[in-house]
């Protein structure tokens, strides 16, 4: 079929709890510091001492991001070293929603292994140094294409098809990974991952609910009536995007950020994430306004023929994909609910400046669109 994905970066703002947490997306106002909120200075600089012997305090810290997500500190030594530090945000008590350590397990067994993903230097789960558990990592250098803008700014034209290719590859040899050889045996449960998420999504969405959605009920059922066969299992990493990656000044992907919430599962999962999020001036969007994906400036290659190429690179048979897509853009619409949802009752603050009708156009037109795709594939 012709991939027209829907990008999460679209004009609704965003696309569910897990926002601008990518390790070098420094805020516009991130300013270092000598005393950052949710750093215990002193603590945790004996702990950097202790564990990560190369770097020389005095320690500068600089929030790059932060808000309803783990929050990112830049941290740069004596000698202008830097490392990054990830912590939960502020207040927060479900360690499930933010688990450190499964983030710094992914890395840890993935990089050796020739996955790109930060060096892991050290997890610290003793609530006595920080507060909350936390971790460090390598400073990966290279830019993180989250928006149009940024995309026209920092990456050539001419380095966007490498960077086209270079994602899509990464993934393939991502699910090419033997998660037990790895020690991810444990990292999720194998086996039923679409029936389980579907279901997830679903009750956090009539959890959340606070206007009538009809595409939101009738792709859920068909989504449920026409469940793809999983036939293997593979590290999934769940929110794999231009967003969540940095790439190199090559124009390859230099390392890829942001397992929070990363399982095992179909491998046609995150190739469907992917693709929703794959936008270029040749393919035809979705409904709602696409216009800040990165993808949308000149010279990256259409998603027809970037899956092309992961199912040559993988030997995977994608005739499946679609329904991954319509699954990817339905989810969309359920976490966009939430997120109106702990606006709507004052969990995330002032709604000053909030485009609440926005959030709303999102529920309306993701589902909009998963119904599309489905119809497409019926």
């Amino acid at each position: 079929m012709k991939y027209f994905g829907w990008s999460r970066d679209s004009g609704d703002g965003h696309d569910g709890a897990h926002m601008d947490t990518s390790p070098l997306s420094a805020q516009p106002s991130a300013t270092p510091s000598h005393d950052p909120a949710g750093v215990d200075v002193a603590s945790v600089t004996r702990w950097l001492g202790q564990h990560l012997p190369h770097l020389r305090a005095p320690f500068t810290w600089t929030l790059m991001a932060g808000g309803h997500s783990n929050l990112t500190y830049r941290v740069t030594d004596a000698n202008g070293v830097d490392v990054v530090l990830r912590r939960p945000p502020l207040g927060h008590v479900l360690a499930t929603a933010h688990d450190m350590g499964r983030e710094y397990r992914a890395i840890a067994a993935l990089g050796p292994v020739g996955i790109p993903v930060p060096k892991a230097f050290g997890l610290c789960t003793d609530l006595d140094v920080n507060g909350a558990p936390f971790y460090v990592m390598d400073c990966v250098d290279g830019v993180v294409l989250h928006t149009l803008e940024v995309c026209l700014a920092e990456l050539p034209e001419g380095l966007r098809r490498t960077t086209g290719e270079s994602i899509f590859d990464t993934l393939a040899d991502l699910h090419a990974v033997d998660v037990d050889a790895v020690g991810l045996g444990e990292h999720g449960r194998k086996g039923g991952f679409a029936q389980r998420t579907l279901k997830r999504w679903y009750n956090q969405y009539t959890a959340s609910t606070t206007m009538e959605v009809p595409n939101v009920d009738l792709a859920f059922q068909r989504l449920s009536a026409s469940i793809p066969e999983q036939l293997e299992t593979t590290v999934a990493h769940g929110d794999y995007r231009l967003g969540n990656c940095v790439t190199g000044a090559d124009g390859t992907i230099a390392a890829i950020l942001d397992w929070e919430i990363s399982t095992l599962g179909d491998p046609m999962a995150d190739l469907g994430y992917l693709v929703t999020t794959w936008i270029t001036m040749a393919d035809q969007p979705g409904n709602g306004d696409v216009s800040v994906a990165p993808t949308l400036a000149p010279g990256f290659p259409g998603a027809d023929e970037l899956v092309a190429r992961y199912a040559t690179r993988s030997g995977r048979d994608v005739s499946q994909l679609p329904w991954f897509v319509a699954f990817n853009a339905w989810k969309g619409a359920c976490i966009v609910q939430g997120v109106v949802f702990r606006y709507r009752g004052g969990a995330l603050g002032d709604t000053t400046g909030v485009d609440l009708d926005g959030f709303d156009r999102g529920v309306r037109d993701r589902s909009a669109y998963a119904m599309q795709v489905l119809d497409s594939i019926a």
